[in-house]
């Protein structure tokens, strides 16, 4: 994909490893051991290809025994049931507030929650799901990232830089959210991006498009996307500075 769980994944690092706060995750569509793999290699910036395949560089050991260690100590608290229910996530978040705090919640992803309501149209049953967790974020007073699909419209466009209208199922989930945050990969549609500046040349240009914020600006931001080990840059500092 365009790099959606990355940059979960690049947010729940910072939060729980920088910022010393408590994250949960609902993974719908991955494993927790493939979750872990992802936070390991973004942390420890090793590809998650040589590390699945053990022709990890002897100098990277290091780095991920320092980047285990960090996670063994971190409130990040991983989900990987399938088939959830939006009931299920609330009754479990709450759970995680009690037992360890929570700073912020992260469902990935929306279109494979199941709601409460059972309805033959899927945009009904999404819209229920997206209110519930607008809910549930009041409630626990928490961020709550939801991470949605888009339909195929902004492939068949020429201009292929994603609107909230391509958001998939449900108009709903561009009414409910307070910030959508859509990523733009140019190698990702084999278009041709800007030459990757100097110090940047293992990672390929980006940009993330605030296209709603309801108390704040809208606009894009550069970033550099590394696909090896599934991470998101600042553009706008070194190489070495996550997102």
């Amino acid at each position: 994909g365009t790099g959606k769980t990355s940059l979960a994944l690049a947010l729940a690092r910072h939060i729980a490893i920088r910022e010393n706060a408590a994250v949960g995750i609902f993974s719908l569509e991955m494993t927790k051991e493939q979750l872990l793999e992802r936070l390991l290699c973004g942390e420890a910036k090793v590809s998650l290809h040589r590390l699945r395949g053990g022709y990890v560089p002897a100098a990277k050991w290091r780095d991920i025994a320092n980047a285990a260690s960090k996670f063994q100590k971190a409130r990040i608290m991983v989900d990987d049931s399938p088939g959830t229910t939006v009931l299920e996530i609330r009754a479990k978040a709450r759970r995680m507030m009690a037992q360890h705090g929570l700073d912020m919640l992260i469902v990935d992803y929306l279109q494979l929650l199941e709601g409460s309501i059972r309805t033959d149209v899927r945009e009904q049953e999404i819209a229920h799901i997206t209110r519930s967790l607008k809910k549930l974020a009041r409630e626990l007073n928490v961020p709550v990232i939801a991470i949605s699909q888009l339909n195929r419209a902004v492939e068949q466009r020429e201009k292929r830089y994603p609107r909230l209208s391509d958001l998939r199922e449900s108009g709903a989930i561009e009414q409910d959210a307070d910030l959508v945050v859509f990523i733009y990969r140019a190698d990702y549609y084999n278009e041709p991006a800007n030459a990757p500046k100097d110090g940047q040349s293992s990672g390929s240009e980006a940009e993330f498009i605030i296209a709603k914020q309801r108390n704040g600006p809208l606009g894009k931001v550069p970033v550099i996307f590394h696909k090896a080990y599934a991470s998101f840059y600042s553009a706008a500092r070194d190489d070495s500075a996550p997102f």
